[in-house]
């Protein structure tokens, strides 16, 4: 049994795809962040660095174990299943460099857009333009990366799918004044959006919590 400390974010809907897409049953704790519930000392043992997601897996190797940050959490899950991650050869480095590429580019900027252009009371021009426009690189990086095969890393579904999705799905959603109108005129990432959303692993992996 998989113990999943989450909330309704992109970051946490990451985890709960996975554990829905390999199979292992899960028990959800919520951390409810608009609470500051990520520093209660109980859930900081668990996960250092007061993020969600974080699991715990009761059946670990040698006992229980926790695993913090999203990325390191979706190849422990799909290595434990064999699932989502080819084991060995191009396949696996592809989907560990489209993962990476998700974890240090995609999740944080669009997270600093939301905050500069979304969320923040004070607007700086500067900073909204300055993350719009990486955005929009990433943006068309994703684009001609899906022009050249189905997937992120290549012919077959992935855990650099997975992490993906959650965050792209904003695109339609919080971020949708800043980046809709980017998005929707690419035809590959469109395209991908529909196959990975219509996946029902990912429709229930993205209604957790439920809140």
């Amino acid at each position: 049994m998989i113990e999943l400390y989450t909330w309704a974010s992109p970051s946490g809907r990451k985890a709960s795809i996975t554990l829905e897409e390999v199979g292992l049953r899960y028990e959800v704790h919520p951390v409810n962040i608009g609470r500051q519930e990520q520093f209660d000392p109980a859930f900081v043992k668990i996960s250092p660095n007061s993020k969600i997601p974080a699991i715990v897996d009761r059946d670990g190797p040698g006992g229980p174990l926790s695993v913090f940050e999203s990325g390191a959490i979706l190849i422990y899950l799909a290595e434990k299943t064999g699932k989502l991650l080819a084991s060995r050869g191009p396949e696996r480095y592809k989907a560990l460099e489209w993962l990476n590429w998700q974890m240090g580019g995609i999740g944080p900027l669009f997270g600093q857009l939301g905050f500069f252009a979304i969320r923040s009371t004070e607007k700086s021009a500067l900073a909204i333009t300055r993350f719009t426009e990486e955005c929009e690189r990433l943006l068309n990086v994703m684009e001609r990366r899906l022009q050249e095969s189905p997937y992120l890393a290549g012919e077959n579904y992935s855990i650099a799918d997975v992490v993906s999705y959650p965050w792209m799905f904003t695109t339609t959603t919080n971020l949708k004044p800043v980046l809709g109108p980017v998005v929707e005129a690419m035809p590959s990432v469109n395209r991908w959006m529909t196959a990975v959303g219509a996946r029902e692993a990912v429709k229930r992996g993205m209604a957790v919590p439920k809140v």
